[in-house]
């Protein structure tokens, strides 16, 4: 058994996840892997098979303690079988894998896995490109994906007009067979899909010509859909029902639309606080003034900023946020000053601002020695 891989490592789980990780890996894959998913296909077969040997042991408090101990030796006969569940036998010929699928595809008796019962439809995820301004204050747009319904001609029943399925003549319609072998060991039995039916419990003598006896077919759909105020980068909206269709009487899945947002030219978002840089001349900044603060949608809102304001001071305009999608509440503008030095000169400026710094006398001299001998001392 030195082939086969890690239970957890078939799963996707860490040797800590609990009952509920472990079951909601099983559903993911075994959706993923399912035959009705792919047809002939021997590889996802295997892999079908496998998460669900996997899901038997794992799910199984006893199984799963005793291969924490022993691995797959636990169950292999020639290592005695680890805790003494004598080999693959112990599986009941994987009798085992009827009550997992029973409780998630609907497959009924038997002692072994049928693709008889309801299956839900698996979700979709579309990603959608929005402009800064079309996330912050919503939109409605328009999109286009593929997913699959039942063909609208056999109405999922995959038989011709006028025939339907019938019950499958080798299994009797559970959609497998068990097949006993003679080891060293003893008999040991095991269950596979009827390949009579392809282990779907039904027989068709005249497909349906528009999906090829399939049941179900890939279309195209079109959609308006709302995107609300306030949406993040990362972020997804969820349609129900709107993604691929359920088979044998499950739920169709979801529709998952996530969002990719532009950034902007001038503003950066964190959450639903937003941040700028504003310029203001030396002397709004040295007297103090009323400026013109830029806001989102386009207008402006007035801040007054004292004397003596430096550059890289931030200022709070509350509330002049995004409105935050759960909690409905705005977020704060938060921008801060730089200080532009004046370019470009005439002699009667330079003049003026030479006698300036003249009159700060010697007070400003000392206070930039003092700053000097500090970075130096």
């Amino acid at each position: 058994m030195a082939d086969k891989r890690d239970y957890y490592e078939v799963l996707g789980v860490a040797k800590s996840a609990d009952d509920a990780e472990i079951k909601k890996a099983y559903r993911s894959l075994a959706k993923q892997y399912h035959p009705d998913m792919h047809p002939g296909d021997a590889e996802a077969e295997a892999k079908f098979k496998e998460v669900g040997e996997a899901y038997a042991v794992l799910s199984d408090p006893e199984k799963r303690q005793q291969y924490d101990r022993f691995g797959h030796a636990a169950f292999d006969p020639a290592a005695g079988g680890g805790g003494g569940f004598g080999g693959f036998s112990d599986f009941g010929g994987f009798s085992g894998f009827g009550d997992i699928f029973s409780s998630f595809f609907g497959g009924g008796g038997g002692g072994g896995a049928t693709r008889n019962g309801p299956e839900d439809g698996d979700d979709i995820l579309l990603r959608l490109t929005l402009t800064f301004e079309e996330a912050v204050f919503g939109c409605k747009q328009d999109i286009t994906y593929n997913h699959i319904e039942a063909c609208s001609a056999c109405h999922g029943t995959g038989a011709a007009a006028g025939t339907h399925p019938e019950t499958c003549a080798t299994c009797r319609g559970t959609g497998q067979v068990t097949v006993q072998q003679q080891t060293p060991f003893g008999a040991i039995r095991s269950a596979r899909p009827c390949s009579a039916c392809g282990g779907r419990g039904k027989t068709i003598k005249e497909p349906c010509k528009e999906c090829n006896g399939r049941a179900y077919v890939k279309v195209t759909r079109k959609k308006t859909v709302t995107i609300p105020e306030g949406i993040d980068n990362g972020e997804r909206i969820r349609l129900t029902g709107e993604g691929d269709a359920g088979r044998r009487g499950g739920l169709p899945g979801d529709l998952y639309i996530e969002m990719r947002v532009k950034p902007h030219a001038f503003f950066k978002r964190d959450g639903r606080d937003l941040f700028c840089e504003i310029p203001v001349t030396f002397a709004e900044a040295a007297l103090g003034a009323e400026i013109d603060v830029p806001l989102p949608d386009g207008t402006t809102a007035k801040h007054e900023i004292p004397e003596g304001t430096q550059t890289g001071t931030a200022f709070t305009l509350r509330g002049k946020g995004v409105k935050e999608l759960r909690s409905q509440r705005h977020g704060n503008l938060v921008f801060t000053v730089t200080v532009e030095v004046p370019k470009g000169l005439t002699q009667k400026q330079k003049d003026l601002l030479t006698a300036f710094a003249e009159s700060c006398g010697e007070k400003n001299n000392e206070k930039k020695s003092s700053f000097f001998k500090k970075i130096f001392k």
